[in-house]
């Protein structure tokens, strides 16, 4: 009996996914543990791995189609001994849902057409209608409605139909859909009575860059947090120079460990947590949650987008373990490879743009956890030292605070127990 692979929940939240890439053709043997196939989900790209043994008899859902629910079949296996008549009795769909009752047939039915031959080559089939719903994709209709497209009206290019994100470039290009366009091929689109966006009612030329799985989480979710959060904030000023010196001697000291600013304020934000355990805390309306450990989610930029992996109970960790983490989650979040258990829950956020240069800013906080702190560049400034004009460098730290669960007292009492870790390097060792 052929076994139906079907679309994984890769994550507690995931409820669809895009087939990125087949690594498997059919006819192709699969052994258990072997790859089959790159699935794109919210926040990554994961690896699908074969779990029976057999043939790849069919790929249902092809290469690059998005939208694609949960346990959506998306390719059989034939078993030992099955050929491809087998795949006629194969589903290519999950268990239907309970449908409505259906309407009564009409008094005269249609007469039917008498069937001609098919010819050789054919062209895309119309869209395809369930119900009242046409298919195509979530981008395909979302880049339709702003362009002010009727889908009815167009061919799908997509399996059984699908309107897809080509369909629609083709459509505002004037012309037949194209075999595949480039994600930022340049669009021109004139403006009409159906047109959406001021670009179109200008009639301006533009590039249409297609959001990506990341893109609309990090929206999603940034939206509800600015929308549902009481931010505050709170800054201060921490004076480096000693901080710099140490960095320095432990870098010119031991050729396998190379520790960043980034390392030290990982560690600093765990120690202070310990300290201060109530700013380790996120809202839920049962109750305030307190954290046992310190799990800092470190702010990474990707190409697609900003994703936060977690350095779990930093507190227990030294500069030098935080360090070679944070190298190789960085390395493999750039590289979508990250586990979502990598990237998920998390205590407390760092977000660092200090390399860019900039001096200071606020960040928004990562529902659900309390905290975001937001750490400048180091710049030598102007202080006063002992009584005397000095020159010290100088990094802009700023806590963004859920207000709902962490009191000012309580975010300036976590700040001022950071900056003494911050400001002397050797206390991080008691």
């Amino acid at each position: 009996m052929p076994i139906n692979i079907l679309m994984p929940a890769l994550s507690p939240t995931m409820t669809e996914g895009t087939v990125a890439k087949w690594l498997m053709k059919e006819g192709d043997a699969v052994k258990s543990g072997d790859v089959l196939a790159e699935i794109e989900t919210d926040k990554a790209t994961m690896e699908v791995e074969a779990v029976d043994e057999g043939t790849l008899g069919k790929i249902v859902i092809a290469e690059g189609t998005e939208g694609v629910p949960v346990n959506d079949v998306i390719a059989v296996l034939l078993e030992e001994g099955e050929d491809k008549a087998a795949l006629k009795t194969a589903g290519t769909k999950p268990a239907p849902k309970p449908a409505a009752a259906p309407a009564p047939p009409p008094a005269t039915p249609p007469a039917t057409p008498a069937a001609s031959p098919a010819p050789a080559a054919q062209a895309a089939a119309p869209a395809r209608v369930d119900g009242e719903r046409i298919a195509a994709s979530p981008l395909a209709r979302r880049m339709a409605q702003q362009a002010g497209l009727d889908l009815t009206t167009l061919r799908g290019s997509g399996p059984n139909g699908r309107v897809v994100k080509r369909d629609i470039e083709g459509s505002l290009g004037g012309g037949a859909p194209a075999a595949r366009a480039p994600a930022q091929a340049p669009i021109a689109v004139a403006a009409g009575p159906g047109a959406k966006s001021l670009a179109d009612l200008l009639g301006m030329t533009y590039q249409l860059e297609p959001h990506s799985n990341v893109r609309k989480t990090i929206a999603r979710r940034l939206t509800e947090a600015k929308q549902t959060v009481p931010h505050f904030y709170l800054t201060v000023d921490c004076r480096i120079d000693e901080l710099l010196r140490v960095r320095k001697e432990i870098n010119g000291r031991f050729e396998d460990v190379k520790v960043s600013v980034n390392d030290f304020v990982i560690r600093a934000v765990a120690l202070a947590l310990g300290q201060v355990p109530a700013a380790n805390a996120s809202w839920d309306d049962s109750g305030v949650l307190r954290y046992e450990h310190a799990d800092v989610s470190v702010a990474v930029a990707t190409p697609n987008g900003l994703i936060t992996p977690i350095v779990k109970a930093a507190e227990g960790k030294g500069l030098a373990t935080i360090s070679r983490e944070m190298k190789d989650l960085a390395g493999r979040a750039r590289e979508g490879k990250l586990k979502p258990e990598e990237y998920q829950g998390g205590t407390f956020s760092v977000s660092n743009l200090g390399m860019f240069g900039v001096r200071e800013f606020a960040a928004i906080i990562n529902p659900p956890q309390g905290c975001i702190l937001a750490v400048g560049a180091g710049e030598q400034q102007p202080v006063v030292k002992d009584g005397a004009l000095a020159v010290a460098t100088v990094m802009s730290c700023t806590l963004s605070v859920d207000h709902r669960v962490v009191d000012g007292a309580v975010g300036a009492e976590f700040l001022a127990a950071f900056k003494k870790l911050i400001e002397y390097p050797p206390a991080m060792l008691l």
